[in-house]
């Protein structure tokens, strides 16, 4: 008998929902975890890192987006209302950690880089046994790797959401449609007001200028596209740039890199 992706997810946020203590203060076991993307929004108890092995995982909170391609991944803060979103080949790895044991403090998403060692670290943890020797091995691997989560460098991958209901709209409608070519003068007109007002809420709103925005927009619509392997041109079609070097040059601009140097992952 087949599932539907919603079954999937109401027993993944049940498995979840079922879990009142954790076993251990740092929790991750593969198989014992349901490792899948709960869309709708649900919190935890325990703060959480999202890490993708392949594939990219897309967070959303109140605040914006955040997205973990290879090599990134986000945390969670406990209490911290979410959805996850994440391509059908994405493979995911979780962690849950007791906020006694948390390596990072505050109560915002962040993105990490996932340094080699980090990387490994994720990857063997899971492998663990769910009532691991907290006084052991497993147990000093456990320590070092909240050590590394504590020092890895954040990344700017965090798209900010505005409150305001007629910019939300507006973000919305570009949400919807990332090759849109509509301007701000556009959207000025619609809301009935100039675009000189327009651009100041925007940047009030989200601290990024329309143009900025959505060009991490769209270079995040095109993260999961690349990752695939889709082709560079085909990818800066969809996310409406006319030329590939128009794209490849925004690209850059946004994620320091061009796509292909971003997705040169070290196996």
């Amino acid at each position: 008998m087949k599932h539907r992706p919603t079954d999937i997810f109401q027993d993944a946020a049940t498995q979840l929902k079922a879990l009142r203590v954790l076993p251990r203060p740092v929790y991750g076991h593969a198989q014992a975890l349901p490792n899948r993307a709960i869309q709708r929004r649900h919190s935890h108890a325990w703060a959480q890192l999202s890490y993708a092995v392949r594939g990219v995982i897309e967070v959303t909170t109140a605040a914006g987006r955040f997205m973990a391609p290879p090599l990134r991944a986000i945390w969670i803060p406990a209490g911290m209302p979410h959805g996850v979103k994440c391509s059908k080949h994405t493979e995911i790895r979780s962690l849950y950690i007791d906020e006694n044991a948390a390596p990072l403090a505050g109560d915002q998403c962040r993105v990490l880089v996932v340094g080699a060692l980090l990387r490994e670290l994720i990857r063997s943890f899971s492998t663990l046994p769910v009532q691991y020797d907290e006084k052991g091995p497993d147990g000093r691997l456990a320590g070092v790797l909240l050590d590394q989560l504590a020092c890895a460098p954040e990344a700017e991958l965090m798209l900010p959401w505005p409150k305001d209901a007629r910019l939300r709209a507006l973000c919305a409608s570009l949400q919807a449609n990332p090759d849109s070519g509509k301007t701000l003068l556009f959207f000025s007109r619609e809301l009935g007001v100039s675009d000189k007002t327009l651009s100041r809420l925007f940047r009030k709103e989200t601290g990024l200028s329309f143009r900025l925005w959505r060009q991490r927009f769209r270079s995040f619509s095109a993260l999961p596209m690349l990752e695939r392997g889709e082709r560079v041109t085909d990818v800066a079609l969809a996310c409406g740039y006319q030329s590939m070097s128009a794209f490849v040059a925004a690209f850059r601009e946004q994620m320091g890199a061009t796509p292909r140097e971003f997705f040169a992952v070290d196996s």
